[in-house]
Formats: structure tokens, C-alpha cells, sequence
């Protein structure tokens, strides 16, 4: 079965770091990129980075350059969204998607097939 389940949200002040993970199953992270997206409240969807860890490259939204970054562990069927020098405009419930294929789109949310549930990331001081 087919599971996308993202971890490590919370609050942290602005200026701090965080780190996302996202596990998925009855897939591999080879044949599928992962995207990262957010919602803030009362806003539409945001892309604010894709990885495809088999080779294709990261992609980033130009909101995030400089402050997240995305790795990824094959073996752990596991993507990290590193996000540091938070903003209170970072507050958001973030999803992670995967989307089949070598290379991947932060501006195409309907690419992505295989969506979690989200986790809230607070920043605020």
C-alpha cells in the first residue's frame, strides 16, 4: 500500500531551523520525484521545493532559495526538507507529494499522484 507520511513539524522562533521528513512506502524514490508544498492559512497552495534523488536535480521556489534545501536517504525511502532562517511567512502546514518521473516541477502541484497529510510548521516569536 501506498503511504506518504511527513514528521517533524512544530514551532520555532524566527531566525530558527527545522527539519521535515518525509517517509513514503509502496514506492520507490527511485522512480519517483518528491515535492514540497505548504498552505499557509487563508492562501492558496505553494510549491516551495521538488528533489528527485535518483539524479534529476532540486528545484526551488525563489521564496525559499538561500534558506531550504532537500535531501534525500533511497535506502530509508526518505526525503528531508531542511529549512533554516525561518520567517513568520514560513507558517504553513506542509505536505509532501511524490510524483512519478526523473524530473520534477515546484510549480505543478497536479504532477504530483501520492499526497500526505501534512504537518504545521509555526514560526513565531
Amino acid at each position: 500500500q501506498l503511504q506518504i507520511v511527513e514528521s517533524g513539524g512544530g514551532s520555532v522562533h524566527p531566525g530558527g531551523s527545522l527539519r521535515l521528513s518525509c517517509a513514503v512506502s509502496g514506492f520507490s524514490l527511485d522512480d519517483y520525484a518528491i515535492g514540497w508544498f505548504r498552505r499557509a492559512p487563508g492562501k492558496e497552495l505553494e510549491g516551495v521545493l521538488c528533489i528527485s534523488t535518483s539524479g534529476g536535480g532540486t528545484n526551488y521556489a525563489d521564496s525559499v532559495k538561500g534558506r531550504f534545501t532537500a535531501s534525500g536517504d533511497n535506502a530509508k525511502n526518505t526525503v528531508y526538507l531542511q529549512m533554516n532562517s525561518l520567517k513568520p511567512e514560513d507558517t504553513a502546514v506542509y505536505f509532501c507529494a511524490a510524483s512519478r518521473g526523473f524530473y520534477c516541477s515546484v510549480h505543478a502541484p497536479f504532477e504530483y499522484d501520492y499526497w500526505g497529510q501534512g504537518t504545521q510548521v509555526t514560526v513565531s516569536s
